[in-house]
């Protein structure tokens, strides 16, 4: 992350010396926001607590997620980090290997909205599954992974909504409130099932020791409420950001002059 960060600032100050690429002054401050994020998921002292409580667990899952790649691809990752690299690694290595077809492929492949809203959802509904939840929390490999898919899922996910180069772009920006809301649609029932569950879904919690008189399944309760109202504001923001935009007049439609 720190190197990541480094490479962005180079870009972006390169970048900002040009006088045709202004690029706006918030964009380092989402970035490096975005990676603290991250950090808090895996490395801060929060992130040793989920093995005792779901609700920090679920806090881990919006952030890698939900909230840490909204930030970085709102910060236009892809061609400021790219300005950073050392130019002989670009031009000797990375533009050659982008430009092998099995690459181009992949990357329209996964380019396509579809599978970016395929992708978020197999993992946030795979991960969730209590005998693969179980086993993430016993094997430290196997939560590394969920940590790696969980930000890898999130990058798809918020592709094509927020459209950094070289995203493809959707037909309709109507299309995108569509599929935003498909997006609400398997966070709700997996909230749901959580919140309202009489019994405790994943049980090796109630094997962990607990540094509060909190239970398991209210707990569980939390988790669910917290994943329901993150998912649903989260979302919302967009949807409602676009739909101003769309419904708003053409500024570039005047009356005619009849002087």
């Amino acid at each position: 992350m720190v190197a990541a960060a480094i490479l962005y600032a180079r870009g972006w100050f390169q970048l900002h010396a040009e006088p045709e690429h202004k690029n706006p002054v918030w964009e380092p401050t989402l970035f490096v926001s975005g990676l603290f994020l991250v950090w808090a998921a895996l490395e801060s002292p929060m992130a040793a607590m989920d093995h005792q409580f779901l609700t920090i667990h679920m806090a881990k899952h919006l952030l890698l997620m939900t909230v840490a790649p909204a930030l970085i691809l709102l910060a236009s990752p892809v061609t400021t980090i790219a300005l950073g690299l050392p130019k002989q690694f670009v031009t000797g290595f990375l533009l050659p290997v982008l430009r092998w077809s099995v690459v181009r492929r992949l990357g329209r492949f996964f380019a396509k909205p579809i599978v970016c809203w395929l992708a978020a959802t197999g993992v946030l509904i795979g991960w969730h599954i209590p005998d693969i939840f179980t086993l993430a929390l016993r094997s430290p490999v196997v939560h590394s992974i969920e940590h790696f898919s969980f930000i890898f899922a999130g990058f798809l996910f918020w592709w094509p909504v927020l459209q950094p180069w070289p995203a493809m772009a959707f037909q309709s920006r109507w299309l995108v409130l569509l599929y935003l809301f498909l997006a609400t649609l398997p966070c709700d029932i997996l909230s749901a099932y959580l919140t309202f569950c009489d019994r405790v879904v994943y049980t090796n919690y109630l094997s962990m020791p607990r540094a509060t008189t909190i239970s398991v399944l209210r707990d569980q309760e939390f988790a669910g409420a917290l994943m329901w109202t993150c998912v649903t504001i989260v979302y919302l923001v967009p949807a409602s950001i676009l739909t101003v935009r769309l419904l708003a007049p053409d500024n570039r439609t005047r009356p005619p002059d009849n002087s």
